[in-house]
């Protein structure tokens, strides 16, 4: 297989969660912290029964994200995001109202001689990655690998698990919460710094549109109310693969930076 052949593989394997991951927790990961745990979710197989332990490579995550695989920061960059990872949890609001924490990643073990990362994902996901019967959401691992924004990854997540609704509405701080803008204090500033960057990445790299409005109570910005649309015809699908490719596969090669994207 060529590597072109290969890296297109990779890159539409499926991401698969379930709903309740992803409309019911809250977490506040960097872009990068999210593309790799996206990365690894892709490794999982429809019929696996247990979290395995998931050879990660530090060249071949490099290539598939349109990273620059050649340059010698990425070994300690990507060290010390999954070492910040592996310190992250998150909350998340079971069926009864409750709320519990849990952890993204049980163990790492790097290998610099081999170019090598074991992860193991923390077992007490299980229930949100395997065997998904019901209530899950599944995509293209390519349609998060062009985002630049950590707020545009969460929202198309958000957006892709009410597809089948056509549409969502959100109290506006809820979604602050959700999305780990709460620093945003200001509407014009969520608008300009969250909403505008999200919806412009998302209906350019995804595969759904996604419009709003806002819903005004008295003079306060109250709700956000998102239209959803999954993208079928075939010209505008292809030139989103288009566009995705322009951004990881284009001449300015990224490397990985272990600092907040805003």
């Amino acid at each position: 297989m060529s590597k072109q052949k290969k890296l297109l593989e990779l890159r539409s394997h499926m991401v698969v969660k379930g709903n309740d991951l992803i409309q019911n927790s809250r977490f506040n990961l960097q872009l990068q912290e999210q593309k790799i745990i996206l990365y690894l979710i892709s490794k999982i197989k429809p019929d696996d029964i247990e979290l395995k332990e998931y050879v990660f490579e530090i060249l071949e995550f490099c290539q598939v994200c349109g990273l620059d695989a050649d340059n010698g920061t990425n070994y300690r960059n990507i060290r010390q995001t999954l070492k910040d990872l592996r310190d992250k949890s998150l909350w998340v609001t079971l069926q009864d109202g409750s709320e519990t924490t849990l952890a993204w990643i049980d163990r790492v073990t790097m290998n610099r001689n081999s170019g090598t990362v074991k992860i193991k994902i923390d077992d007490m996901m299980k229930p949100y990655l395997l065997q998904l019967r019901e209530r899950f959401t599944q995509y293209e691992l390519m349609y998060t690998l062009g985002m630049k924004s950590q707020y545009s990854l969460r929202l198309y997540e958000l957006m892709k698990s009410y597809e089948f609704q056509h549409g969502k509405v959100f109290d506006i701080e809820d979604l602050k919460v959700r999305l780990s803008a709460v620093n945003y204090a200001r509407y014009p500033d969520f608008k300009r710094k969250v909403l505008d960057i999200a919806m412009r990445e998302i209906n350019s790299l995804t595969d759904i549109n996604v419009t709003y409005e806002i819903i005004k109570e008295s003079r306060r910005y109250a709700k956000i109310m998102f239209a959803i649309k999954l993208k079928k015809d075939l010209d505008t699908r292809m030139e989103t693969w288009k566009n995705i490719n322009q951004v990881i596969n284009g001449k300015e090669r990224k490397t990985i930076k272990n600092r907040k994207t805003e």
